[in-house]
């Protein structure tokens, strides 16, 4: 059987999404299912399985979401509704939109680690917390 020619295929887009806090190994089939969760409960079953939304790949601090091209935009609203995957609250935030993966993937090259730097456990208010350091960002 002939593979189709590009202008018959499906047409995708990735996201780019910025995990927050960022989770040093972040599963992604777990990722999946609460990106799908969120998709669904925000469109319904039927427009879900229109976007198709599936996760490409995690790293720590970002992920590439693919989905289908017009549905762009509902599926970042999908992302920044997501609160929690597998029992851990985390927050997605869309960084870019392509029509590629190479261009998300240099675009993450570019980028410094985006988990920022481990600087020295702190204490504040009989509490204790790890503190990280995150290059070219302001500090209030």
């Amino acid at each position: 059987m002939k593979a189709r020619p590009p202008t018959m295929r499906d047409k995708k887009r990735y996201i780019l999404a910025r995990i927050e806090p960022p989770i040093p190994d972040p599963d992604p089939k777990e990722l999946y299912f609460a990106v799908l969760e969120s998709v669904t409960s925000l469109f319904g079953d039927a427009e879900a399985a229109r976007m198709m939304p599936v996760v490409i790949t995690c790293g720590v601090g970002y992920a590439l979401i693919r989905c289908t091209r017009g549905y762009e935009e509902q599926t970042r609203i999908a992302l920044l509704t997501l609160t929690s995957v597998a029992e851990r609250r985390i927050a997605l935030h869309p960084v870019a939109t392509s029509g590629t993966l190479l261009a998300l993937r240099r675009r993450i090259a570019r980028r410094p680690h985006l988990g920022g730097e481990l600087v020295s456990p702190l204490q504040f208010r009989d509490r204790e917390y790890m503190a990280r350091r995150y290059p070219v960002q302001k500090v209030d």
